[in-house]
């Protein structure tokens, strides 16, 4: 089995990697600039990838003929919680996010999508900061409109792929201990991985495009 990972470079990304290789998959693991923890995994089944998800510039390396996982995880922030309230956030950040969140998993599965198979599963990482019910503390603007966006393009996706056999899911990591939360959050990265893997296992038995928690629970949109 082939799986594709955007953003493997720390965190959650790196956890997946992990996890699929532990699995005995070969696994290519993507990064913007740096492996960062990448640079650390001694295996023959780990194939490093340089590929910016914010351009339409082409990876660098060598991709499998075919796919039959690919995780859309690369994301970013944005200004911190201060510079995303109402009073502070820009267009310029608006905008920078949404073309890593949103636009990014959209480039990659139309880069990707001839090496797609029959049964291929997308797996695009959003978050239940995306979610307009459960958002009840307003602020983070920028971060909330484009996870919010990938579900909606997500959900296009799994109509769009459907025919060609390709099933696509959204995720929602929960609230993982990551550089991007400052270490503060309720679970860890193995704890988050191994929850949406079992979710991507069972791909089929949810609709379509469904926005799904790592726990397995369906998220209100």
């Amino acid at each position: 089995m082939n799986v594709v990972i955007t953003g493997a470079s720390r965190g959650i990304g790196s956890g997946f990697v992990r996890h699929y290789l532990d699995c005995g998959y070969h696994v290519w693991g993507c990064y913007r600039n740096d492996a960062g923890q990448l640079a650390d995994i001694d295996s023959d089944r780990l194939h490093l990838l340089r590929w910016n998800v914010a351009t339409d510039d082409i990876p660098h390396g060598e991709l499998p003929a075919s796919i039959e996982l690919l995780i859309n995880n690369a994301g970013i922030y944005g200004p911190g919680k201060d510079g995303q309230t109402l009073e502070n956030v820009t267009p310029e950040a608006m905008l920078e996010v949404y073309n890593v969140d949103c636009v990014g998993p959209l480039r990659v599965v139309k880069y990707l999508r001839p090496r797609f198979v029959k049964k291929t599963v997308v797996a695009n990482v959003s978050s239940k900061m995306g979610s307009i019910s459960d958002n009840t503390s307003g602020g983070t603007y920028a971060y909330r409109a484009a996870k919010a966006a990938l579900v909606i393009v997500s959900k296009s996706m799994a109509v769009d792929l459907a025919v060609a056999g390709v099933q696509v899911i959204t995720l929602h990591p929960g609230w993982v201990q990551t550089d991007m939360t400052h270490h503060t959050g309720l679970i860890d990265v193995e704890t988050s991985v191994a929850g949406m893997s079992d979710v991507i296992g069972r791909a089929g038995q949810y609709q379509p495009g469904q926005f799904i928690a790592f726990d397995g629970k369906v998220i209100p949109y």
